[in-house]
């Protein structure tokens, strides 16, 4: 069997709709699939969420068996973070101003970076810090 190698992040939102309209808006995702909850439509219980041929994956914070044994947590419930999403993008401070237009909370500005390119970083709609950056490691 053949497997394209892929590292997808997995994020769990409160408001997962919420948060999917925000990331669309402000990251410039796009909706690639979402399965709402059978019993409750405003229960995500999968989304794929697309941008530049990278993918990010959500639901909403609910207890199901994986979450529970790994003990996830929102950054919010934790009031904090223990990991950051890096996304690779052609225009920083386009970007930036976009997503800060959206009303996405930028807790470092656009600013180069001694290792080469230019970044920023931002709170997403619930607390997750993602940074974009023109610094491809894989380039």
């Amino acid at each position: 069997m053949s497997v394209t190698p892929a590292i997808i992040p997995v994020l769990r939102y409160a408001d997962a709709p919420a948060a999917i309209a925000f990331l669309c808006t402000a990251f410039g995702f796009e909706r690639h699939a979402v399965y709402p909850d059978p019993a409750d439509a405003n229960r995500i219980a999968h989304a794929e969420l697309r941008r530049a041929g990278q993918m990010v994956i959500l639901s909403t914070a609910m207890a199901t068996p994986f979450a529970e044994a790994a003990g996830m947590r929102t950054a919010e419930e934790i009031g904090g973070i223990t990991q950051a999403i890096y996304v690779v993008v052609d225009e920083v401070d386009r970007h930036a101003a976009v997503a800060q237009a959206a009303g996405a909370r930028i807790f470092l500005p656009p600013q180069d970076q001694s290792h080469g390119g230019r970044s920023y970083s931002v709170f997403d709609s619930e607390r997750n810090a993602w940074t974009f950056g023109s610094y491809d490691p894989l380039a």
